[in-house]
């Protein structure tokens, strides 16, 4: 195909747009406070199971010590009335009294071991509540460390975006320059050739794949009109000739 020599010049142009654009979308994409995030995100998930699992521990300690001072009022209430009975002396028979003595006795001997399981609770139900504050301060610290990074991926996504607007608006001016058929070749060799798909001949070497042209190819590229659209004979990327081709 053809195209004035002005409007193949404008590719490169378009070329460096587009490029940028590439650069600025691969940018968005592999920010660095991506992967910090995730792993924020993933910290801050097993902080969480984590409390959960530290208050779940601390309510069941809780309840375990409730019933456990239950048992131990019962039986003190127990021992006090048989304590009261026996300082009545309604007691009559010898065998009740014996036996009401003796029940005194179990109590006292059963409040002082259920008051040695209160105190172990209790030793347990600290090192819980210690363990949930614990817990709960990671997760808070965990939290805010997400947000802050999120928040600095948010700030770069606006100075990329911003960016990206400029550059597409610039896009968009050059583009309106250049004839359709020759943006349409240009955007399928883009496509097919990891985004390049107008290179400047450089000093006889295709800036597009970094290879000097042969004897041959510069024969053909020297003898092709101005205004023909010529093509790498390695990439097949279109080649724009300047001043500084080497030709």
């Amino acid at each position: 195909m053809n195209a004035a020599p002005a409007d193949q010049i404008r590719l490169l142009d378009l070329q460096a747009l587009d490029s940028r654009l590439d650069q600025l979308a691969h940018r968005r994409r592999t920010l660095p406070e991506h992967a910090e995030i995730e792993q924020r995100n993933a910290d801050l998930s097993q902080l969480r199971s984590l409390t959960v699992a530290a208050e779940t521990q601390l309510s069941d300690t809780q309840r375990e010590l409730t019933k456990a001072e239950q048992d131990v009022d019962q039986v003190r209430q127990r021992a006090a009335r048989n304590q009261k009975l026996l300082d009545s002396g309604s007691v009559g028979s010898a065998k009740d009294l014996a036996n009401l003595q003796h029940e005194v006795g179990s109590l006292a001997k059963r409040q002082s071991d259920l008051e040695d399981v209160v105190l172990e609770i209790m030793e347990r139900l600290e090192s819980s509540q210690t363990r949930v504050s614990e817990m709960t301060a990671r997760r808070d610290d965990a939290e805010s460390s997400a947000k802050d990074a999120e928040a600095r991926r948010d700030v770069s996504y606006g100075s990329i975006d911003a960016e990206v607007e400029k550059t597409t608006r610039d896009r968009e001016a050059v583009a309106a320059a250049i004839p359709a058929d020759l943006i349409k070749v240009y955007t399928r060799l883009r496509q097919q050739n990891g985004g390049i798909g107008a290179a400047r001949l450089y000093q006889r070497r295709c800036e597009g794949c970094r290879v000097e042209l042969s004897i041959t190819d510069l024969g053909t590229v020297r003898a092709a009109a101005a205004d023909e659209v010529v093509r790498c004979e390695n990439c097949g990327r279109i080649l724009v000739r300047t001043a500084d081709s080497g030709l």
